[in-house]
């Protein structure tokens, strides 16, 4: 228990650190104010970059989870099966 606290308080201040300080969230466009440091996106461009980098990120992740959670691997032909095969026929002998 007292790890899961100690672990929850380092979150919790290192999050608190990445908020922007007055100055960058007053140099920050409306949009983006008091989310990061330094200065914002030039022009339509960035934000151009910055949605399609979400955009590819939100697609791995959602097809990195449907793959985890269910495989669909179901052929008896598939190398998983003869690999696990061959484990289990090595155990046997």
């Amino acid at each position: 228990m007292k790890k899961q606290i100690s672990f929850w308080a380092i979150m919790i201040l290192m999050s608190s650190s990445a908020w922007a300080c007055p100055v960058c969230e007053r140099n920050q466009p409306k949009l983006l104010r008091g989310w990061t440091h330094g200065a914002g996106p030039d022009g339509g461009f960035d934000y151009f970059i910055v949605i399609a980098m979400v955009i590819i990120a939100v697609i791995s992740l959602i097809l990195t989870l449907r793959w985890i959670i269910r495989p669909g691997e179901k052929n008896t032909h598939h190398i998983k099966r003869y690999i696990l095969n061959q484990e289990g026929y090595e155990s046997e002998k």
